[in-house]
């Protein structure tokens, strides 16, 4: 007979019992562990899979490596190695009396036509330049662009190229962005700009939240579901943009109701003459510029348009937002009111004009002389 720790006897007979049942738990303590090891190992692989398999981007086609798309584009490259690819016009820069750097908005590049005629660039002795963002057509994808990186962009471009001290931006819609960021980060490089129907950040700090949530409610149900998103979960927007069940970006679609009818009597004449190049727009990759441009372009900002100080304090130059007062794409409540809080910005709303406003002929060259000369 025994003494347990507790002072109680123990006899023979219970002991090899509790011997008997230790033993008998071992093995089931052992699958249990076994079992939950093997659940975690699965759940960790089913996860890795899924992320590679649907959340993880593939790897981008750049341009002039192996197995990539040719470069047929001139090219600078900037400081971090990375080219750009872009295209002159007009008058020689060294002639021109006004420089512009025209940025393409979503889902375009450097070879989008706009109608401007010989006889304004030689009245005016415009030189223009056109690039390729980061991820587009030729130019080298940036896995770290970013709202602040698009104003240095543009400012190396116009270094590299010898531009001079001082030139103009223009911003297309999407591409109104990189704009906002030169006023910001490079005024002292600007001589003036244009915001043409700018996209609009609806999470921005200086919107009142009902105002905001009153111009994201005039989305299509789709397209309100996909800015969010690209907002609120980034990581998912490369699924997001490929799954089958739902549907996402009406414009990547195809969806007409976003255009305005004077949106589709330009829509008729621009499908008669499509621009050239269009096939070179998403070549390396739609996540390094469609999906990243989103995901930047609605993401967290580090300032608010708001916060930008008026970049010609002396009316050495000037700053205009052109909106079209038919634009389905952007509120125009949205511009009117970021023009209305900075009153250095010259406002112009048109009338009978909806989103590819600046595709008419007559309204490009108005948004260009307004610009050049005031």
């Amino acid at each position: 007979m025994a003494i347990n720790e507790s002072g109680k006897r123990v006899t023979a007979a219970s002991a090899r019992a509790h011997t008997r049942k230790s033993k008998n738990k071992t093995p089931f303590l052992f699958s249990s562990i076994m079992i939950a090891q093997i659940a975690v190992a699965t759940s960790v692989g089913v996860l890795g899979w899924a992320y590679l398999a649907l959340l993880k981007p593939p790897p981008p086609k750049v341009c002039g490596s192996p197995g990539g798309p040719p470069v047929t584009s001139p090219r600078v490259q900037l400081s971090d190695g990375r080219h750009l690819a872009y295209k002159e016009d007009g008058v020689a820069k060294e002639k021109a009396k006004y420089k512009i750097i025209i940025v393409h908005g979503f889902d375009c590049s450097k070879d989008m036509m706009l109608p401007i005629s010989q006889d304004l660039i030689q009245e005016l002795q415009i030189y223009i330049l056109q690039y390729d963002r980061a991820g587009y057509g030729e130019s080298d994808p940036h896995p770290k662009r970013s709202v602040k990186s698009e104003a240095f962009e543009i400012e190396e471009l116009a270094d590299k190229l010898q531009l001079g001290p001082k030139f103009y931006v223009l911003g297309l819609s999407m591409g109104a962005y990189p704009v906002w960021s030169c006023l910001k980060y490079i005024p002292n490089r600007l001589a003036g700009a244009a915001l043409v129907v700018p996209f609009v950040n609806y999470w921005w700090s200086c919107y009142p939240a009902k105002l905001s949530n009153e111009g994201l409610g005039k989305m299509l149900a789709q397209d309100k579901l996909t800015f969010r998103i690209a907002h609120y979960a980034p990581w998912l927007v490369h699924w997001w943009m490929n799954q089958k069940w739902f549907r996402a970006l009406s414009i990547m679609e195809g969806n007409m109701a976003i255009f305005s009818p004077p949106d589709l009597e330009l829509v008729k004449q621009l499908s008669a003459a499509p621009s050239p190049g269009q096939e070179k727009v998403r070549q390396q990759g739609e996540f390094e510029c469609l999906y990243r441009d989103m995901i930047i372009g609605f993401g967290s900002w580090d300032f608010s348009p708001t916060d930008i100080k008026n970049p010609f304090p002396d009316n050495e130059g000037s700053v205009h937002l052109w909106q079209g007062h038919d634009d389905r794409i952007i509120p125009r409540e949205l511009n009117r009111y970021l023009a209305e809080k900075l009153p250095w910005i010259q406002y112009h709303e048109v009338p009978n004009a909806g989103h590819l406003l600046i595709h008419n002929a007559s309204y490009c060259e108005t948004i260009l002389r307004k610009l050049f000369t005031g």
